[in-house]
């Protein structure tokens, strides 16, 4: 049976959002139609499955659960791998042209056809693991050079896998955001470019580049279903992930949309504390939480803009709703496919089973048995070690 949370554990606010333009303007149709139809032509590009749970979601006594799994994701283990590799290659674009004096295609990046000079332009991003990947594979494909820049409690695992593409990584002695600004001070001291998935003042076309990558992923949702979800249950982290999927399902659907809910872990609430103050809010990462990907302290401008705008509600779950969950979708009950997820991916599919299964939240959320519940498996194995901790029981 599915298991059971202590909903006193979960942290709820609620917004009534006044729909602007932002999610048409902050990412633009034709920013998401650029990205479609770029990364739909690099090797290896295939949809990721778009996962019906039909046992839980009668278990949980809603009509549907849709798992999107982008665990397989050009083999790099997340939605990620489009995002980084995208804006990297975009980055270049715009250099290129500059240094070149004309007005260089994206086709002469992706094919290596200007390998030689991409290997004089240094790209440098900050990551928790997943994006710092994908930017590695990208600069790889595009010939260029690759410092990634890690706090001290990434694991070894992921620091690994982006040295086993090419990258030089540097750890940083502090969290997510130490890291961050390590890699700008950096760049900016050395003439590179820098290729972050979270935006600020006077930075914003890279982290645009990122989101209009994620669209790729949406834009397989939306084709592969007939009418929209009911809700959307999204991680947080800095937001992009969730702010591009909410301006995609907006473009596609209107005001028939999804109702947006917003889930982070308890220990890195930066858009949690946003929605309470009306504002952008940074937060102090006292103590890192499971969810690796999402522990992240300040929220991205750009992503803030659409999600004040988009979402309803905003979520916090424990660390320890985590291990549960991912074992729910290793070992499934009744028919529902077996899925390897990682810690980050679960986030969402975890606070809809907290939700339903307590009476309370269920209608504060308006869940009942006409809803159709969408979630993004963010993330596949992407630390085997930490995967396999986890499957045999370990908290961490």
């Amino acid at each position: 049976m599915t298991q059971h949370f202590d909903p006193a554990k979960i942290g709820h606010v609620h917004v009534d959002p006044t729909p602007g333009a932002a999610a048409e303007e902050v990412l633009t149709r034709a920013d998401f139609a650029r990205a479609i139809a770029e990364i739909t032509q690099w090797p290896g590009y295939a949809p990721t499955p778009l996962h019906r749970l039909g046992d839980l979601a009668r278990e949980l006594g809603l009509a549907a659960v849709l798992y999107k799994d982008e665990g397989p994701r050009f083999g790099l283990g997340s939605f990620k791998a489009l995002g980084g590799a995208y804006a990297g290659a975009c980055v270049l674009q715009r250099e290129l042209s500059r240094r070149l004096g004309r007005e260089v295609a994206l086709e002469e990046i992706r094919s290596g056809k200007l390998a030689g000079e991409a290997a004089k332009i240094t790209l440098a991003s900050a990551t928790d693991g997943n994006h710092g990947r994908s930017l590695s594979w990208g600069a790889r494909m595009f010939g260029a050079p690759c410092r990634i820049y890690v706090h001290r409690d990434v694991s070894q695992g992921r620091i690994d896998a982006m040295r086993d593409l090419g990258a030089t990584v540097v750890v940083v002695d502090g969290d997510y955001d130490d890291s961050v600004r390590a890699a700008r001070e950096d760049s900016e001291a050395n003439g590179w470019f820098v290729v972050s998935d979270t935006s600020w003042e006077g930075y914003t076309q890279p982290p645009r580049d990122v989101m209009a990558g994620y669209g790729v992923m949406t834009n397989e949702v939306t084709g592969a279903m007939e009418t929209p979800p009911t809700h959307v249950f999204l991680q947080g982290g800095v937001g992009g992930l969730a702010a591009s999927v909410t301006a995609a399902l907006r473009q596609a659907w209107g005001k028939a949309g999804p109702r947006v809910v917003i889930v982070e872990p308890d220990l890195a609430a930066c858009l949690y504390e946003s929605a309470k103050a009306g504002r952008a809010t940074p937060v102090a990462i006292a103590e890192e939480t499971v969810m690796a990907g999402l522990s992240c302290g300040e929220p991205s401008t750009l992503a803030w803009k659409i999600l004040s705008e988009e979402a309803s509600d905003f979520l916090t779950i424990p660390d320890d709703y985590v291990a549960p969950t991912m074992r729910r979708l290793a070992r499934p009950e009744g028919a529902d496919p077996a899925i390897k997820a990682g810690e980050s991916a679960v986030a969402g599919l975890a606070a809809v089973i907290a939700a339903a299964g307590d009476e309370s939240l269920r209608a504060a959320l308006g869940l009942d048995a006409g809803s159709v519940v969408l979630v993004i498996g963010s993330e596949g194995v992407t630390d085997a070690a930490i995967y396999d901790r986890i499957m045999a029981g370990a908290a961490r």
